[in-house]
């Protein structure tokens, strides 16, 4: 019989094993062209279970582009990318698997304009997991009662407000029971005020043990919840901390520079 070594996990100090310890994501000098623009340079990144990482750093930085190699929406051209222990290997069936571990939600919020939010729900369960239509629906109400607006599954996304509308998208993800989360500036597209209602089912996801990589300028929701504070400038990772550090005492010049600047907003 082979023993695992327990070893403490995280901000709660929830005990696991060694393997259960070993990064769920892994990302090994990894780099990404656009023609001739190289959009990432050489980017390294584990990522633990249970870890939320956020990732900062000005327009054009790589930040989305690399989120987007995570789930392969974007090919990357040099490195190795793993997920789950699933190596992204440009094969279908690695393809596959991934977008069965891990959601994402985007700027923009995606639905189905013509489908009602119940609908926009129960798709994915439906077609990628061969849900029956009774366990999807109560599947999608779970999660719309988690992002809390079960009273919208009739409505159509024009008849949501932006924020309610992000809430279904982030709920649309979780039907799909992923692993992992991808968050790439989710209140961007918002309205000021509709911006918190929005981080706060994030920050509540996050305090659910979910492994979450959230790209965003939201610096309060990012002190609130990330484990680790990720600088990204001219697709190069600059600097990785813990956010006391990170905010209070960060070593490089350009993230200095930057948290200064964003930070007086």
């Amino acid at each position: 019989m082979r023993l695992s070594v327990l070893k403490p996990q995280g901000k709660s100090g929830i005990f696991m094993s060694a393997e259960e310890s070993q990064p769920t994501i892994r990302i090994s000098q990894v780099s990404k062209y656009f023609g001739d623009f190289q959009a990432l340079k050489n980017v390294s990144l584990d990522v633990k279970q249970g870890e939320r990482v956020v990732i900062c750093g000005p327009s054009g930085s790589g930040k989305s582009t690399l989120i987007r190699c995570i789930n392969q929406l974007e090919k990357h051209e040099q490195g190795d990318i793993s997920v789950d222990g699933i190596a992204l290997d440009g094969s279908r069936s690695a393809l596959n698997a991934i977008r069965q571990r891990v959601g994402m939600v985007f700027q923009q919020f995606n639905l189905f304009p013509h489908l009602s939010v119940l609908d926009n729900l129960t798709l994915g369960p439906m077609r990628a997991r061969s849900m029956s239509r009774l366990d999807a629906e109560k599947l999608a109400m779970q999660y719309l009662e988690r992002v809390r607006i079960p009273e919208q599954t009739d409505k159509f996304p024009r008849q949501l407000s932006g924020g309610q509308q992000q809430r279904v998208a982030i709920a649309r993800s979780l039907c799909m029971e992923p692993k992992i989360m991808l968050f790439d500036e989710p209140t961007s597209a918002l309205d000021p005020e509709m911006i918190n209602e929005v981080l706060d089912v994030m920050a509540e996801l996050a305090s659910s043990g979910m492994t979450m990589i959230v790209v965003t300028h939201e610096m309060g929701f990012a002190r609130r919840v990330a484990d680790s504070m990720v600088f990204m400038d001219h697709g190069e990772i600059v600097e990785s901390a813990p956010p006391e550090k990170f905010f209070e005492n960060p070593d490089s010049e350009r993230c200095q520079d930057f948290l200064e600047k964003i930070l007086q907003h």
